[in-house]
């Protein structure tokens, strides 16, 4: 290359990164070329985020949309909010958990004709503490006596204020009449409740591929739908549903051991949920929130996937070993073996800790102690069938923590 005709000049250096290439003139604008490339790929980037956007939004709007929403029970209870115990610590929660046993709807019918009533097959109180740094789940025995107030039932009339089995309360008034009797008993304001039925509960196991479990022998018991081998297995949908369910053919029969499971399972349950496996896995956790929104019926401040977001990302911050699991304290009623009724004073400071939102500590389930609130042998002397003699026992306080599971 010359400077002029027939005067050799040095040769060009190479052109440096991010300059010109050769043959452009240094200032002038880069080739067509990789003009339209940019453009092509700007215009690719923005079409896979807008189809990304576009997913997400329906995905939002169908788990959104699969939430049933409870209207009826938050009219009923404000009209007795007069009556209702005030909320002591504002930022705790305290969320009701009632498992229906209703067979109507699909996949429940094998469990038993519709009569159309149902009950509460298990009711969980659940308390959030205040910064999340804890979460204890109290059982409510179906057979507790308790004093259940006049509830409207569906038909527009109303029942009598009477003493009765706690799971009638459900029957009687559905939802309202629930928390009105839990809050009656306790003294604990309920902020929120869920309704779970037993295919919502399979649904939910089957979406965290199962639950382990140990059995130390066999079972087989034709009115849980269940047979399972001895030993270490896990569990799906409807072998969950019959292993929390059983009563006869797993450990004494009694009610309380049936409890004490379901508190087992539900803490492996949980950790499932919490692990990384689950929760930062998107082709598992879009299994597990369908499931899950399918499953529940609630009120309107939970109603929606932003508000259930929130509450399983709190539930998330807290360590298994802080989400505790117990029963009320109770013992056979003193005029029916076959009912419960609460051991005083170990129910009332039981309730008042959760009122004021302090911390409550559980005793392991191999523990026995007196009646004040731990564990005893395990049997709670309400039968299967009336004419079978109850034994003597003392009163239970079942408790563990969600990081023991069911195979500790």
């Amino acid at each position: 290359m010359t400077d002029r005709a027939g005067t050799p000049d040095e040769p060009d250096p190479p052109a440096a990164e991010g300059t010109a290439a050769e043959g452009t003139a240094p200032g002038a604008p880069e080739p067509r070329r990789r003009r339209h490339w940019l453009r092509w790929t700007a215009l690719g980037v923005s079409l896979v985020v807008l189809a990304a956007a576009g997913v997400g939004w329906w995905f939002y709007r169908k788990l959104d949309g699969n939430i049933t929403t409870d209207t009826t029970a938050a009219a009923e209870l404000r009209k007795y909010e007069k009556e209702r115990p005030p909320a002591v610590v504002s930022a705790a929660r305290n969320i009701l958990l009632i498992g229906s046993d209703t067979r109507s709807g699909e996949g429940n019918r094998k469990y038993g004709r519709d009569k159309g009533t149902q009950r509460s097959d298990t009711t969980i109180l659940l308390h959030l503490s205040a910064g999340k740094k804890s979460a204890t789940a109290v059982s409510v025995p179906r057979d507790l006596m308790v004093t259940i107030p006049s509830c409207r039932r569906t038909d527009g009339t109303r029942t009598r204020e009477q003493f009765a089995q706690f799971n009638w309360a459900f029957e009687f008034g559905g939802t309202a009449c629930t928390i009105r009797t839990v809050e009656k008993l306790t003294g604990i304001r309920v902020d929120h409740h869920m309704v779970i039925d037993f295919r919502g509960f399979k649904k939910m196991v089957d979406a965290v591929d199962g639950v382990e479990v140990c059995l130390k022998e066999p079972v087989n018991d034709p009115d849980a739908k269940l047979k399972l081998p001895a030993g270490r297995q896990t569990l799906h949908g409807e072998q969950a549903l019959g292993f929390v369910r059983a009563r006869k053919s797993i450990g004494n029969g009694s009610d309380t051991d049936r409890m004490d499971r379901q508190q087992q399972f539900l803490g492996a349950l949980v950790s499932k949920v919490q692990s990384n496996g689950v929760l930062l896995n998107p082709t598992k956790l879009y299994p597990v929130l369908d499931a899950a929104t399918k499953a529940i019926t609630t009120d309107q401040g939970l109603d929606s996937l932003r508000d259930l977001y929130d509450l399983a990302r709190s539930m998330r911050a807290i360590p298994t070993e802080r989400v505790l699991f117990l029963t009320v304290p109770r013992r056979p009623y003193t005029y029916d073996a076959n009912r419960d009724e609460l051991v005083q004073p170990a129910a009332s400071q039981l309730f008042k800790q959760l009122r004021e939102d302090r911390a409550v500590a559980v005793t392991p389930g191999d523990e026995e102690k007196d009646g004040t609130g731990t564990r005893g042998n395990g049997a709670d002397g309400k039968p299967d069938d009336a004419d079978t003699p109850a034994p003597s026992v003392t009163p239970t306080f079942t408790g563990r923590t969600a990081a023991e599971g069911v195979c500790s």
